[in-house]
């Protein structure tokens, strides 16, 4: 038969009492942030592919200078 005086070494090598895991828990927590993410990037990417977006050129409502470039209203 098996010594008890073996298995209780073998078990105390199988569990080291002074060591620290995250365990089960961290794993699930870890799981469901990874989850959470990846649904939230496809539902970002689909809401990015709703976006019909046309840039405009932009209205310059002062006459132009001589040389081409709108007049500065600030001038000193």
């Amino acid at each position: 038969m098996t010594d008890p005086a073996v298995l209780a070494h073998l078990t105390s090598l199988a569990v080291d009492e002074d060591k620290v895991t995250p365990g089960l828990l961290g794993f699930v927590v870890f799981a469901v942030l990874g989850a959470a993410t990846w649904f939230l990037l496809k539902n970002m990417n689909k809401q990015f592919k709703k976006v019909d977006f046309v840039e405009e050129p932009e209205q310059d409502d002062a006459p132009a200078a001589p040389g081409g470039r709108p007049e500065d209203s600030r001038t000193a």
